[in-house]
């Protein structure tokens, strides 16, 4: 069977590609073990993906097989690539989608640096983790399809991988990643510690970017869409109304309880959140 194989998409459930993606995988590994992560991320939206993606990973058995499509390049000249960490291997076009899991990496004995002009940017790493560009076509589906390589390129290359095939039959060993700039709080001139909405899940909660080691203290105000809120809760259930509150990815997030507080504040992904300390 070897490791599982885990599907992140924008690829959603109206059309054939998740089952045809799935089923290219099958034909390679029939014994596979396939887990959808998210077939709803917004269509092209590379970071979104990359979000998701790192809310879910570490939820999974250690050398599980992450396969990331989320792919407005496809059929150009981007390279699709394999990155093996201490703990997973990810199989995805090197557009961006794995920003947040270099991210996650850092910090990498010897510093990586970066280069490249542009808001896509390479990052080089010294040492930490192994990175293939995937290049032997022996491994893909045939034809391969200049608009589906979830199919014929990636899901048989993850097949590959879960059968045991070492990661550099697929390619040849390379050096670097392409990255997003990724939203990070900061403090603004008048030191006030200022992030941004990332994500709105299917209950309406605001995940933000700042987590709870950006606070200022225990005692803070969370200002987003005008609205105020006093302090951090514990759990959903614990007051009324809007709140703010660590949630599971390790986000601070905006909650109604009993409601969608992205309705109730009229907020959308990218809004400015301002943390203040009440002390």
């Amino acid at each position: 069977m070897g490791p599982p194989i885990t599907l992140t998409t924008d690829f959603g459930y109206d059309d054939a590609y998740v089952g045809a993606m799935k089923g290219a995988i099958l034909s390679v590994n029939p014994e596979a073990s396939i887990i959808d992560i998210s077939h709803s991320i917004e269509p092209q939206n590379v970071l979104q993906a990359g979000f998701i993606l790192s809310a879910a990973y570490r939820s999974f058995p250690r050398q599980t097989i992450h396969v990331a499509v989320v792919d407005p390049g496809v059929g150009s000249e981007r390279r699709g690539v394999i990155l093996k960490t201490s703990n997973a291997l990810f199989v995805a076009p090197d557009n961006g989608i794995l920003s947040y899991i270099v991210d996650d990496l850092s910090p990498l004995e010897g510093r990586p640096r970066m280069r490249g002009a542009g808001e896509l940017k390479e990052i080089v790493f010294k040492t930490g983790v192994e990175v293939v560009s995937i290049t032997d076509p022996r491994f893909w589906r045939h034809p391969v399809s200049p608009t589906f390589h979830g199919r014929d390129v990636f899901g048989p290359v993850a097949a590959g991988l879960s059968l045991g095939i070492s990661l550099y039959e697929f390619g040849e060993k390379v050096n670097s990643l392409h990255v997003l700039p990724l939203p990070k709080p900061s403090l603004d001139a008048e030191g006030v510690l200022v992030g941004q909405v990332l994500h709105i899940d299917r209950f309406g909660n605001l995940i933000t970017n700042i987590r709870s080691c950006d606070l200022p203290g225990k005692e803070v105000v969370i200002e987003i869409a005008g609205y105020c809120i006093q302090g951090i809760s514990t759990y959903y259930a614990q007051k009324e109304g809007t709140m703010a509150i660590v949630g599971s990815s390790g986000y601070i997030e905006v909650s109604l309880r009993g409601g969608s507080a992205c309705d109730f504040l009229g907020a959308i992904a990218g809004d400015e959140v301002k943390v203040t300390s009440a002390a």
